[in-house]
Parts: C-alpha cells; structure tokens; sequence
C-alpha cells in the first residue's frame, strides 16, 4: 500500500462513523433531503451573489413578485409547467422500470405535429376536432417510441442512444412542416405551420390558461393509484429491480417493457397537443418544444420518478424559468441566471443522493479491526524495506 493510501485507510479506519446505504428509502425522507438540498444551494448562491456586489435578497424578492405577485405571473407558471409536467410523466413511469426515455422532446414534437396535422384540415365540431387532435398526438408519441421499445425489448439495444437520436430528426421534421408543406403562407415574418382554429376552454376566471392543467394532475394520480394498488405496478416495479428475477417469477418482461415505454411516449405525444391547443401557441414551428423534454427528464431523475415528487419538482422548475425570465428584463444577465439554475439542480441532485445513505457509528470492534489492519500494514512495509 502506498503511505497515501495508508493515511487514509487509517483515517477511515480511525473514525467513529461510517456511510450505510438504505435498503429503502422513506418518500418523505427523500423529500425533505431534496428540499434541504435546494435551501442549501440557494443558501450558496445569494453567498455568491453578493461576493459580486449584487443583492441577493432583492433578486430573490423581485423572483417571488414575479410569480406570486399577480394573476398574470401565476398563469405565467401555470403555462410553463405543463408541457413540463407531461414530459416528465412519462420519464418517471419509464424509470420505475429502469428505462431511460432521452426521446420524450421528440415525442413531444411528435404529438403536436400529428394535432397540428389534425387541427388545420380537419372540418367540424371545435369540441370534437380537439378530441381528434388529443387522440392523434398521443398516438403520434407513442409511435415514435415504438422502434426504440422494440428494440430494447427484443434486442437488448440500449434506448438512451436510439430515443435520443430521434429528437433530431422529430426537430427536423417540425422545421420542414413550418417552412414547407404546412407552412403559413399569410405570414411573412414568423416561419411556422398554419394556426390550429381551435383551443382548449379556458379554466373561469383564468386569462390564459386552460383545463389542460387538470390533465397532468389525472395522469399522476392514475399513475400513481396504479403502482400503488394493481399488479401491474408491482410488476414494474420488479423489472426495474431486477429484470431477470422478474422472468423467472413468470412476469411477462418484453411485454411491459413494450406497454410502459409506449406509455411513456403517449404521455409526452398528448403533451405536445396540449402545448398546441394552449392560447397564443396553435403553430409550430422551430422553438415549439423550448426544451420540454430535457427540463422533463431532469425533473423525473431528480425526483427520483415520484409522480408526486415530479409535480412539486416540475411547477419549481417552470416557476424559476418563468422567473428567470422576467429578472432578464431588470438587468439580471442571462449566464448568472443559468449558473444559479445549475447551482440549485446540483443540490437538489445532491440532497438525492444523500437521502440513500445515513451515518452509523462503527463497533469497538470493528474500528479496531480497522486500526490493526493499518498497523498490520505498516509493519510489513517496515520488514520489507
């Protein structure tokens, strides 16, 4: 042993502490570990903050203003977290099975491409073409998801290379629908597709914002009513634990990774028409997705795919983007607003992965087994030089 590695075998050795991994962690456990994980790197960055001469509790007060101070910052939120809340729906259901969907952007483009396809050709009843659009992107999604499902179902081919991938060409195909075959030849200026003549009803009272938000709030809880109280949850949940396990006990594995990973691009498909049918949005173009479908998937691995958890986590996320918006427009520059983004995604990650240990104190026994072991080594590197 190196003396480098002989300090610290007798430094681990010599502490009266050692790190345990859980076997299972409590949820609200994991949820406090990620908020104090939050506060802490919010904690952080007002320190840094005002190391360079800015005030932190102005920015922080001009943030909660911007969201809580009226109506319109509200919905402002509202709006934002929706396609966020879709997108990551759909990855926390892949990740209770181990699969890890990166393509939920595409299938969000997917989905609203198919509503628009539907919306500008489509003639009849406002109520009944939305219908039409709703069940046209979630197929849409779920079809783009299909090759890769198989794939990682029959073929053992890893589904982070093949979904990702198809993001690419999902983007490329939005842009040729909004410069081509659907473009919006009444527009000039904004390159897009045609305006979908429909839109969702407004929640009463809302000025923007639309009973799609009562959607993700349905998936997430029937999700959740589904793990929770069905077999088929269970089943999941033993495949994302340990897949060959799950085989010999008789469960159909190919078969769920099939059925859960079409979900997943169905929930994120139904996203993009939802995104579509919202006031002011109803063409596509280049800028449809603003990233949905990363800011889904960082929002379902920091909440450690709790359905729950993911829709705390997604209306924070879509509050701070929201936010960091509007501090834009007070002077705020926007690479400080993205390190401060950074900063509090990395200790909500930390607080993550903290709720999975606790710290045990060694034995007597233990700790001198340690002890004589580094002594032990000592020794035998005296003799032999």
């Amino acid at each position: 042993m190196t003396p480098l590695g002989s300090i610290a075998g007798a430094v681990l050795s010599a502490t009266p502490w050692r790190l345990d991994r859980r076997l299972e962690v409590d949820t609200r456990r994991a949820a406090l570990s990620r908020i104090s994980g939050a506060v802490s790197a919010m904690v952080v960055v007002g320190i840094l903050l005002l190391l360079t001469g800015r005030n932190a509790f102005w920015i922080l007060w001009q943030a909660l203003d911007s969201i809580l101070g009226s109506q319109r910052g509200i919905e402002g939120v509202a709006l934002r977290a929706i396609p966020i809340l879709m997108t990551a729906l759909g990855v926390a259901l892949s990740l209770r099975m181990k699969v890890w969907n990166i393509g939920s952007d595409g299938q969000f483009l997917m989905g609203g491409l198919a509503a628009v396809g539907v919306g500008i050709h489509m003639n009849g009843p406002g109520w009944l073409v939305l219908i039409v659009m709703a069940v046209a992107g979630t197929l849409a999604g779920a079809a783009w998801i299909l090759v890769p499902a198989l794939a990682r179902a029959y073929l053992d081919v890893n589904e982070i290379i093949t979904t990702l991938l198809l993001n690419f060409v999902a983007f490329q195909l939005v842009v040729w629908a909004s410069l081509g075959f659907w473009r919006d030849r009444e527009s000039a200026v904004i390159r897009s597709t045609e305006r979908v003549p429909v839109i969702l009803e407004k929640i009463p009272g809302a000025e923007s914002v639309t009973i799609a938000l009562f959607v993700p709030v349905i998936i997430a809880a029937a999700l959740w009513w589904v793990f929770r109280s069905t077999t088929i949850g269970y089943e999941v949940d033993t495949i994302g634990g340990n897949p060959r396990a799950a085989g010999f006990a008789g469960i159909a594995v190919r078969r769920r990774i099939m059925v859960v990973m079409l979900f997943t691009g169905a929930i994120a498909g139904l996203g993009g028409m939802l995104q579509l049918s919202a006031p002011g949005a109803q063409a596509m173009n280049a800028g449809f997705s603003a990233q949905f479908g990363l800011s889904g998937f960082i929002v379902a691995a920091l909440a450690g795919a709790s359905f729950w958890g993911v829709m705390g986590g997604g209306v924070c996320i879509a509050a701070m983007f929201y936010a960091g918006v509007l501090l834009q427009t007070k002077g705020l520059s926007v690479y400080i607003i993205f390190a401060s983004y950074g900063v509090i995604l990395t200790g909500i990650a930390l607080g993550e992965i903290a709720a999975r240990y606790r710290l045990a104190r060694r034995d007597t026994e233990e700790t001198g087994t340690g002890s004589d072991a580094v002594a032990a080594d000592h020794a035998s590197e005296g003799a032999g030089s």
